[in-house]
């Protein structure tokens, strides 16, 4: 890899140079970042702890708060360490590592939600066959296709975007190591590599949309023919938090990855990235525990546990 650039390291721009805006933005990423890991780890450990979470259902959820957490952690620490101490530089293989990990976190995720439509599928629209369809092993063979996915699609976009050269300019003019912003720092010819790029981010985007479509196209139809009232409410609620989830990544990924290389500012990028790598990593833990009895249940179990010994 060292063959094939000069560049010893990066030089990240950040969202902004303004210096009356970099306290604010640091007190803004703090929080964001500090609600992501009480939000994500939180909802782990509160899977964990309640049995009555132990289901396919949850057990899709504390993987993706997992996942939302590691993508976040892949790139918010650094971005705050250098608002905090002004130091922009990262090396080289920091920068392939930061790429590699968000690449391969933010993928992972893409197959997980498609794999919670098909287990909203099953829940939905075959109930009693629900237990005999998603096994423990069912559901453990498709998070484990979802973490396969997630590596090897990172080690593809490492593989094209660090296997060019890099001898001109170690500006990105991003706040962290992505790779559109890094590959097109290459003074080497990258067109085709940025083929693969779109054509490999295309493919893992559509396909898990379509898996999500079809599974719901098939709850809809279910939930038209339903003549209980409970039944048809109870079925939208099942679903209304992963279609939330679902809408807001993959609005703002195709926003991202899917628009032409000709864009005359990356300033809009900047903002999506913001908004996938910071906000949506928090959202989730709130979409799914404000929207779901169980996860209030449990939660309010959790606090009157830890409100006894007090009063005791």
């Amino acid at each position: 890899m060292k063959n094939h650039t000069e560049v010893t390291e990066f030089i990240l721009l950040g969202l902004t140079n303004a210096p009356e805006l970099q306290v604010p933005l640091l007190i803004m990423f703090t929080l964001l970042y500090f609600a992501n890991v009480v939000g994500n780890l939180g909802m782990i450990i509160l899977i964990l702890w309640d049995f009555h979470l132990h289901i396919p259902m949850y057990f899709f959820l504390s993987h993706l708060s997992l996942v939302d957490f590691c993508y976040s952690s892949a790139v918010t620490p650094t971005v705050i360490a250098g608002l905090l101490i002004g130091d922009k530089v990262i090396s080289y293989n920091a920068c392939a590592a930061q790429m590699f990990f968000f690449a391969a976190f933010a993928t992972v995720e893409n197959f997980l939600l498609a794999s919670m439509a098909y287990d909203r599928y099953a829940a939905v629209c075959k109930p009693l066959h629900y237990t005999m369809t998603m096994t423990t092993s069912v559901c453990a063979c498709l998070v484990i296709i979802c973490y396969v996915c997630g590596f090897l699609n990172a080690s593809i976009h490492i593989g094209e975007t660090f296997s060019l050269s890099f001898c001109m300019s170690n500006e990105v003019h991003h706040f962290f190591c992505d790779v559109p912003p890094v590959m097109a720092l290459s003074c080497s010819d990258r067109h085709v590599n940025e083929l693969v790029l779109v054509y490999v981010a295309s493919f893992n985007i559509f396909s898990a949309i379509l898996i999500i479509l079809i599974s719901y196209l098939f709850i809809f139809v279910t939930i038209l023919k339903m003549h209980s009232a409970s039944g048809y409410q109870k079925a939208l609620s099942t679903c209304a938090s992963h279609l939330t989830a679902v809408a807001i990544f993959y609005g703002t990924i195709i926003f991202m990855y899917l628009q032409p290389s000709s864009r005359p500012s990356m300033d809009t990028d900047k903002m999506a990235s913001v908004f996938y790598t910071m906000v949506i990593p928090m959202l989730n833990p709130l979409v799914y525990s404000m929207r779901n009895k169980e996860v209030k249940s449990a939660f309010k179990k959790v606090v009157e546990k830890a409100k006894l010994p007090l009063l005791l």
